[in-house]
């Protein structure tokens, strides 16, 4: 426990806790008109947004792709397996690059989605896609130890018993898999928030359009405004705790009521 508490406290805690004290020289008054100005809220509706909605299409996706690679058996599976780490691997730099010439008007799939006038890069729709990239892995992995831990026979028996396949999904499927599938919302969610690499490079960083957050606190530090960049990352530290807290709330709730089950 001591190893424990010492390694959290200088990884986690201290840094955090410096966050805070350094904002705390700041007044109210000068806080608040630093994190709720203009461009601040922009910046906040991109960041958390794109990263709600990329969380959920990963929710989704993810637990299909989890799914299929533990249900089924077809050729290339292990391929697929081991895409699916691809983001975990590669700098976020490189996929940031590889996004922004894949979805541009003249990548691979941009150039499909031009005549149909739809522009992915320099959009929040790009933004979002670059989202959904990185945060995929997180979702799959979270999800896949829990389905292949979910025997096959108990849906048999289900079956046997007279339960439709929508009962046997709605009734026993879904309650096991909640509490793993909020975790990997969360984490999914929580990478978003916090992304930088891939990013900044897609999203053509406009003002008030398609500007993160983390890459306004890197334009506050670069202009030496340390109360700005140091008010913006309390907002968000702030905000990522209360939701991740909710949904860890809400992982725990779904797990005991899937033990009284």
């Amino acid at each position: 426990m001591g190893y424990t508490l010492v390694y959290l406290s200088l990884i986690v805690l201290i840094p955090l806790a410096t966050l805070v004290v350094k904002t705390a020289e700041l007044s109210p008054g000068e806080l608040w008109a630093l994190a709720t100005s203009r461009r601040a809220i922009a910046s906040y509706q991109v960041t958390f947004g794109a990263s709600l909605v990329a969380a959920l299409v990963n929710a989704a996706f993810g637990t299909a792709i989890a799914w299929a690679l533990v249900r089924y058996r077809f050729p290339g599976r292990a391929l697929v397996d081991a895409i699916v780490d691809v983001p975990f691997a590669l700098p976020t730099a490189v996929s940031g690059l590889a996004l922004t010439a894949v979805f541009a008007p003249t990548g691979w799939i941009g150039r499909w989605l031009a005549p149909l006038g739809i522009q992915a890069v320099f959009t929040p729709l790009g933004i979002t896609l670059a989202l959904i990239f990185i945060g995929l892995p997180f979702v799959v992995r979270t999800v896949q130890p829990v389905l292949e831990d979910l025997e096959a026979e108990v849906e048999e028996a289900a079956a046997v018993l007279g339960a439709t396949r929508w009962q046997t999904l709605t009734r026993i499927i879904v309650p096991a898999l909640t509490p793993a599938l909020l975790t990997g919302f969360a984490l999914a969610f929580a990478r978003a928030i916090g992304e930088y690499g891939s990013v900044v490079f897609i999203s053509g960083n406009k003002q008030f359009e398609t500007e993160i957050t983390p890459l306004l606190i890197m334009t506050r530090l670069e202009q030496f405004d340390y109360a700005g960049a140091t008010a913006l990352a309390l907002v968000m530290l702030i905000v990522s705790f209360a939701m991740l807290l909710a949904i860890n709330g809400l992982g725990a709730w779904a797990r005991r009521r899937a033990g009284h089950a």
